[in-house]
């Protein structure tokens, strides 16, 4: 029987996409010898209201900007093409349809664990994908996240691997609210992220919907 690819899924709405999800993604990649990481933005998620102030075109550009180079990463517009709400376990259903011989694995954070059981399906979905969880800050520390670990491989029968992944203190939300109020972004993201966001004046005003 001809073995199964590895692939990683890394989503996230990337408003914008910056060093702290590339580099999770990264790691993934080597630490658990992937084939590829699909780096899909989501278009409506049920739980984050989006910023109206960037399209899904300028989020999907700079997704494709940050990855330039990398011949392992790939764009994902599985999300961005489907009508309605997104969730998870819908994507997991098309991909697992179409790609019979490859094996998921579902790249997220600690804090997502700690919630996922609100995800709907989540049984279904932790059938379908190995989930790959990187903790950040005090939430990859110590023994509560393990423990979050085993509580959810025990009841779910699921496969959760623990990412050992640089910390990065990065978010999208610090990134906008430096660029609303004129302070530096350099470093936070790539320069060809960076330069998109600056020439087409991306984030200057705060969206109240948000």
């Amino acid at each position: 029987m001809e073995e199964k690819k590895k692939i990683g899924i890394m989503g996230g709405t990337f408003n914008p996409i910056h060093f702290g999800h590339l580099i999770l993604a990264e790691t993934a990649y080597h630490q658990f010898d992937l084939d590829q990481v699909l780096i899909m933005p989501t278009k409506n998620t049920y739980y984050k209201r989006m910023n109206h102030l960037v399209s899904e075109e300028d989020r999907t550009r700079m997704v494709q900007l940050a990855i330039e180079g990398n011949d392992h990463f790939r764009l994902s517009l599985e999300e961005i093409n489907r009508e309605g709400t997104t969730y998870t376990v819908e994507t997991l259903r098309n991909l697992t349809a179409v790609h019979k011989n490859v094996e998921y694995y579902f790249i997220m954070g600690a804090d997502s664990l700690y919630h996922m059981e609100t995800w709907k399906d989540v049984e279904e979905i932790l059938s379908m994908a190995v989930i790959v969880v990187a903790g950040r800050g005090s939430e990859g520390s110590g023994s509560s996240l393990n423990s979050q670990i085993e509580y959810m491989e025990n009841k779910y029968d699921a496969c959760i691997l623990k990412l050992s992944s640089p910390v990065m203190e990065i978010s999208s939300n610090d990134i906008r609210r430096r660029i609303r109020e004129g302070e530096s972004i350099r470093y936070l993201l790539p320069d060809s992220v960076r330069n998109y966001i600056l020439d087409h004046g991306i984030y200057r005003t705060e969206d109240k919907n948000a």
